[in-house]
């Protein structure tokens, strides 16, 4: 039998090869969402705006000639200064059920870290926190969202095996649109307090370029500062505000989004849901072209699936504790019940941040994902 052989994604080529193996190895999976191809190969590309404080290096794991693993090696220098660490981060891993193959893999980023004077390895990290992270851990059998990743569960016994251990857990949450019953009394009657102590206004759009022009900045400006206390984040950059604006303001449906700002007009939370796409990317083989945009503007538009994702929530670091989760829910459930939506799902949440937790509280829910970073010192 032959040995696994790394070799160092360096051209085109191979980064479509880097890119299409996730989709091979789960092109059966009736949990997996495939990411969308273009947008993976836009990544680890220098069109990503990460790369301005990002080191990154690819490889591909071979066995009798054939492509049986893919490892992504980052070194994040704006989280290493930010957390006072010297860590090369491991991502965008997938391998075939082989322990060579998966040791070949982290040894390849182990090594190269090394060579850059990292002490130690953590994953699986993106280049940012915008980026999918975390190993799934609990809930192989409940459908993947198109923001996180989803893994087969000899992974985690891979990894595990190298000796890593956990560094944190995300956990995820399936609650339930109360429809029969409508917004909870005690939401309402908090929600209406906390508008009144603090003058807060809620604000909404029907104009695409005008929530742009007005909150556009300010929405990943609130969430810079609401995200920045958490594990292993680095604040996003000028650039990497305007790649998110243009990507994802033209797609979200702005009933959805809610914008809370105090008495002056200064934006002080910030929530995103959207229909979930996990089935139209499915359907749509990870690609929009030729046929695969048709998919995700069905699920967009005309036939709505029956399950939200709450993509972003962000509560500036002074209004948190105060209520503010109340209002947003207060603005965002009668949306949810009227567009005859059944479940939300959120992104995934530190285990160990009880004020993003403490949110749920006006739904019936139930904990059916886990996610881990894993870490390893490499001295």
């Amino acid at each position: 039998m032959d040995k696994v052989t790394i070799k160092q994604v360096e051209t085109r080529k191979e980064l479509k090869q880097f890119v299409r193996f996730n989709y091979e190895l789960y092109k059966d999976n009736p949990y997996s969402v495939p990411d969308i191809y273009e947008d993976m190969m836009d990544t680890f590309s220098n069109k990503n705006a990460a790369m301005e404080f990002c080191d990154a290096i690819y490889f591909l794991a071979y066995k009798d000639e054939k492509i049986v693993g893919r490892v992504a090696g980052i070194i994040n220098r704006r989280a290493n200064e930010r957390w006072e660490q010297r860590t090369v981060r491991f991502g965008y891993i997938d391998f075939i059920d082989d322990r060579e193959v998966s040791k070949a893999l982290i040894n390849a980023v182990a090594e190269w870290g090394r060579s850059k004077g990292m002490t130690t390895i953590q994953g699986p990290l993106g280049f940012t926190d915008m980026d999918a992270e975390g190993m799934l851990v609990e809930g192989f059998e409940e459908l993947s969202t198109n923001a996180t990743i989803y893994n087969y569960a000899y992974y985690p016994q891979h990894i595990e095996a190298l000796g890593f251990e956990k560094d944190a857990d995300w956990i995820e949450m399936l609650m339930t649109v109360p429809r029969e019953t409508g917004v909870p009394e005690r939401l309402t009657r908090i929600a209406k307090i906390v508008i009144e102590k603090y003058g807060l206004q809620i604000k909404k759009y029907t104009s695409r370029s005008k929530l742009k022009k007005e909150y556009g900045h300010e929405i990943f400006r609130v969430i810079n500062e609401a995200f920045k206390p958490l594990f292993g984040y680095s604040e996003m950059t000028e650039r990497q505000i305007e790649q998110y604006i243009k990507q994802y303001i033209p797609f979200i449906d702005l009933k959805l989004v809610s914008l809370i700002t105090d008495a002056n007009g200064k934006l002080i939370c910030v929530g995103i849901s959207m229909p979930s796409l996990s089935k139209a990317l499915q359907k749509a083989h990870g690609r929009l072209l030729p046929f695969g945009w048709f998919h995700l503007l069905k699920a967009l538009k005309w036939k709505k699936p029956d399950t939200l994702d709450l993509m972003l929530v962000g509560i500036l670091p002074e209004y948190q504790g105060k209520g503010i989760n109340a209002v947003l829910f207060y603005d965002l459930l009668p949306l949810y019940i009227s567009e005859g939506y059944k479940y939300v799902e959120t992104n995934p949440e530190l285990e160990v941040n009880s004020k993003v937790q403490s949110q749920w509280i006006y739904f019936e829910r139930r904990q059916h994902k886990r996610r881990r970073c894993y870490k390893k010192s490499l001295e």
